[in-house]
């Protein structure tokens, strides 16, 4: 039976395995017992990659710094790509299809409860938030000088402990921008208290030690530093 909303494929010898990506807000890949998707591939690392919906229901593909890398339609990944219907994923030597399928609802055939959740997604709150935008500086020069494997296992644990990190201290990764990752933090109604706002640059600070450390992790041509935005204000929250 085919699942409903979003959903991969794998072909195995003894037949077709789905995974159902509802649910969830991410599902990881690789050879340990602690992924949501266990793939037996002694070519795929124990945490290989991760699937994540965002908010606006697209789903992104991101390396968690895998030594063999991962791949979309025969193509490495680097830095967080989004996921279209149909798309093939390569794992080691595992491949899965990854299927979105969308509804297609006429007034008349919707139900009172699709068109209840319809209304609902249209309410929105002025509420105070933080938003913070942390991008690589010399991405691009780095991606001249790099070797197409150690860029995308570099860059790759980049974004998964920047995700770790982040997750740490309270929000969550909001949106991949190229080379950037964006967080957002949502203050209650009496505003945005000290510990709050500390959590956030003690989340900035971390961010910028671990970021400097990767060159002695990795042959880079030069020790790699972040770019932050920090911005507090009201905002309209769906």
């Amino acid at each position: 039976m085919q699942p409903q909303g979003p959903y991969v494929v794998l072909n195995t010898e003894s037949g077709t395995r789905q995974l159902s990506l509802v649910g969830l807000n991410c599902w990881t890949v690789g050879r340990s017992d602690d992924n949501n998707l266990v793939l037996p591939d002694r070519w795929i690392s124990r945490n290989h990659a991760m699937v994540q919906m965002m908010e606006t229901g697209e789903f992104y593909l991101i390396d968690l710094g895998s030594r063999n890398g991962s791949f979309i339609n025969g193509r490495r990944v680097s830095v967080p790509v989004t996921l279209a219907d149909g798309d093939h994923l390569t794992f080691g030597q595992t491949e899965l299809q990854f299927f979105c399928p969308t509804a297609k609802l006429s007034g008349a055939d919707a139900s009172f409860e699709e068109v209840e959740m319809t209304a609902t997604a249209t309410l929105h709150l002025r509420r105070l938030i933080s938003v913070l935008v942390v991008d690589i500086r010399d991405f691009t020069v780095l991606t001249r000088q790099l070797d197409e494997t150690v860029l995308s296992e570099s860059i790759g644990t980049w974004f998964r402990c920047a995700g770790e990190i982040i997750s740490r201290y309270g929000s969550g990764v909001d949106k991949y921008i190229g080379d950037a990752v964006m967080a957002v933090w949502v203050h209650g109604t009496d505003g945005a208290g000290p510990e709050e706002l500390l959590r956030i640059l003690q989340a900035m600070d971390e961010l910028a030690k671990m970021t400097a450390q990767l060159h002695k992790r990795f042959p880079l041509p030069f020790p790699l530093r972040v770019g932050a935005g920090l911005n507090t204000g009201y905002a309209m929250v769906g």
